[in-house]
């Protein structure tokens, strides 16, 4: 019981948030009746977060290194303006555009990066700055006017679906079986890892906690995917986020440089004398941020068809908002992309129900402002208390 106590309590900003959703998820299904876990709904869910939870991936990493990024939702509306310019007015190759657009990402986080990591700039002023001069630049490339529509493969990145290879009538087989591989995968992982540590006597799960942690995990993605299946199936951002997320999952857990990210945003100045080098490492956070911007921009874009001005807006805040709540520490060095992903579901659930239950913008935003600042004043009271 110690032993299950002392996970808990070492994990309780990731299980906590995890509990909050499931319940914050049944509220809603109760008081819409039944409308939000409407297989319609939970695929608009995922299509209306998309472009948060891409951005939310990039900005776990820049808060776990100790820095923050304002500029994220400005650059996202800056790459859609160029997406539209490139696609729509120069009729450009939709393929061409997007690897021109993705480069651009990465100049675009090079150049902040430079200021925060060499010229030791605090990262605040740079990207608030990079806030105001790629928005200003948005509305100069868009002359204040709409672009669209976007060629219709361009569009299938945000309101495409994987093609059912087995021809389903009325559920989508493919996405079913595709939940039954996953489980098994998971199954095989959550057992692999259990042998590891028993091999090398590190402390581990019981065996029936264990299988109960798989239960849960393989029911919520079995009953995500049915939901999903009785629609139109998986989107093709889904497949895009569930790539992003495994790769940085590994980086950020597996490579020497996730490893130094944390070390960098843990202490500094130890992880510089410990042979991190701290200026390339934080170089590269912003670059990989402005590459992920630029992506979600893209996806943005696709999803509304157009490219317009007002585009991005509180995305900054959205994505912020999702790491602090998903676990991420507001003194740098902890954090998960597993708990960003939860924190973003955590806020999307929360306006799409509110939405559903008709409650004003007003109050949609001023309870998010209230879930975030409880999340930060949680993480400060358990290290107060540790």
């Amino acid at each position: 019981m110690e032993t299950i106590a002392r996970l808990f309590r070492d994990n309780i900003r990731q299980y906590g948030m995890v509990l909050a959703l499931l319940l914050i998820g049944g509220f809603f299904q109760i008081m819409t009746g039944g409308i939000l876990l409407n297989p319609l709904n939970v695929t608009n869910l995922v299509l209306q977060n998309s472009y948060i939870l891409i951005l939310a991936i990039g900005m776990l990493l820049v808060i776990v290194a100790f820095q923050i990024d304002l500029s994220v939702g400005s650059i996202a509306a800056f790459i859609g303006a160029l997406s539209g310019v490139m696609m729509v007015t120069l009729a450009l190759p939709f393929w061409l555009s997007m690897i021109v657009i993705l480069i651009f990402g990465a100049i675009l986080g090079s150049w902040q990066a430079y200021w925060i990591a060499y010229v030791r700039i605090p990262a605040f002023i740079v990207t608030l700055a990079g806030q105001l001069l790629f928005r200003g630049l948005t509305y100069v490339t868009l002359q204040g006017q709409s672009i669209g529509p976007f060629p219709a493969e361009f569009q299938l990145i945000s309101s495409g679906f994987l093609p059912d290879f087995f021809g389903g009538q009325g559920i989508h087989i493919t996405t079913v079986l595709l939940g039954i591989v996953a489980s098994i995968a998971i199954i095989w992982s959550e057992f692999s890892k259990r042998a590891a540590l028993k091999k090398y006597g590190f402390e581990r799960l019981s065996m029936t906690l264990t299988i109960l942690k798989l239960i849960v995990l393989v029911g919520s993605l079995n009953a995500f995917t049915l939901v999903l299946a009785a629609y139109k199936g998986i989107p093709n951002v889904l497949i895009l986020l569930t790539a992003l997320i495994l790769v940085y999952t590994f980086i950020a857990n597996k490579t020497i440089a996730g490893r130094h990210i944390y070390a960098l945003g843990g202490n500094e100045k130890a992880a510089g004398l410990s042979g991190v080098k701290t200026k390339k490492v934080l170089f590269w956070v912003f670059v990989n941020m402005g590459v992920l911007s630029a992506l979600s921009g893209m996806v943005f874009a696709a999803r509304l068809n157009a490219a317009t001005p007002k585009a991005g807006v509180g995305f900054e805040l959205d994505a912020i908002a999702a790491c602090f709540i998903g676990g991420a520490s507001v003194s740098g060095g902890i954090g998960t992309i597993f708990g960003a992903m939860v924190g973003a579901m955590v806020m999307g659930v929360l306006n799409n129900g509110m939405s559903l239950m008709g409650v004003g913008i007003d109050w949609q935003q001023a309870i998010k402002g209230l879930v975030l600042l409880f999340a930060v004043a949680f993480d400060v009271f358990s290290k107060s208390k540790g």
